[in-house]
């Protein structure tokens, strides 16, 4: 008789076979008769193959999968989810951990409410530092429309939470097409997903329930790493941007996005010393296309509501892409 599963985990690895132990440890304290962890090696070089074979064999539920490629966290995870058989779905990334029976208590928690998907509060890891980071949404364990949680454009909401791995998903949201990630995304994989899920689902909540640790500072995290792979963020605010405003709701959503994108390339700029050359000249080039690209009334108005640092340096990037197209003409 075909196992009924309740709960598929997606658990991409690459090259973390510090931190794998501790992951592992942590999915066998989660693991349930009707739970599966789909563990993906993204073809990694160092000894995370071995630790996922071995938990193949110890844990109860695992299947592993590997990559011929290394093709990043966005096609990993999309791996997953073509294996994955559960009624619900959650996301987990290899350096990171869960509290024991974690799982359990999110998905009884779930299945009350009753919603397509929910997001979870979590706790950073920074060495021995720990912080708990909220879910920028006040209303507890209510069921919303998804759609209603992503203005107001000035101030943080669900949409900028964008970790995967910090909620669960109904399989229907799967069937619909709404859980795959942009193929091939190295960073920022996760933001045209919350956005569409946010766009396009019909209901959530948010729970205060606190059991994944998020581990900061990791040397392999893209986060951490100065090299064109992070200046994919381009190509993932693009997408949220044309997707946005092919929306119904375009004028009342584009404010927020375009915002966000702007915040983010701010960020980016203003921490330039940590890219490589080449990387940083690309960086200043593309941000002041992706500028250009904007709306420009909606540009203005996001500009204007940011305050002097960041608006002083991105009136600069915009002028410099005028100054260009004028020099080429």
């Amino acid at each position: 008789m075909t196992r009924v599963v309740k709960l598929s985990v997606i658990v991409p690895f690459y090259n973390v076979q510090t931190y794998a132990p501790d992951t592992l440890r942590s999915l066998r304290a989660n693991a349930r008769e009707d739970f599966e962890f789909i563990l993906v090696d993204d073809c990694s070089t160092d000894g995370t193959a071995d630790l996922l074979r071995r938990a193949a064999d110890e844990i109860p539920g695992v299947v592993v999968r590997r990559h011929k490629q290394n093709g990043g966290l966005a096609t990993a995870r999309n791996t997953g989810l073509d294996a994955a058989r559960g009624e619900y779905l959650a996301f987990l990334d290899g350096d990171d951990w869960l509290a024991p029976g974690f799982y359990a208590d999110l998905v009884a928690r779930t299945e009350a409410l009753g919603c397509d998907f929910v997001r979870t509060d979590h706790v950073q890891a920074d060495g021995r530092t720990r912080t708990v980071h909220r879910v920028p949404h006040g209303r507890r364990g209510e069921v919303m429309a998804p759609r209603d949680a992503i203005l107001p454009a000035t101030r943080t909401t669900s949409v900028d939470y964008a970790y995967a791995w910090a909620g669960l998903y109904h399989r229907r949201l799967l069937d619909r097409g709404l859980l795959h990630f942009t193929d091939g995304l190295r960073t920022a994989e996760d933001r045209p997903w919350i956005w569409r899920l946010h766009r396009e689902a019909d209901s959530f909540a948010v729970l205060g329930l606190l059991g994944i640790f998020y581990r900061r500072g990791v040397a392999s995290s893209l986060t951490q790493i100065g090299d064109m792979r992070q200046l994919d963020f381009i190509r993932s605010f693009d997408q949220v941007i044309s997707e946005t405003a092919a929306d119904r709701d375009a004028q009342a959503l584009l404010p927020k996005a375009v915002r966000n994108y702007c915040a983010i390339i701010a960020h980016h700029m203003s921490s330039m010393e940590r890219f490589e050359p080449a990387v940083a000249r690309a960086l200043k080039s593309m941000s002041a296309g992706a500028l250009k690209r904007m709306p420009q009334d909606v540009l203005d108005d996001a500009i204007d509501s940011m305050d002097a640092k960041r608006a002083t340096l991105l009136r600069r990037l915009r002028r410099r892409a005028g100054a260009k197209e004028v020099a080429a003409a």
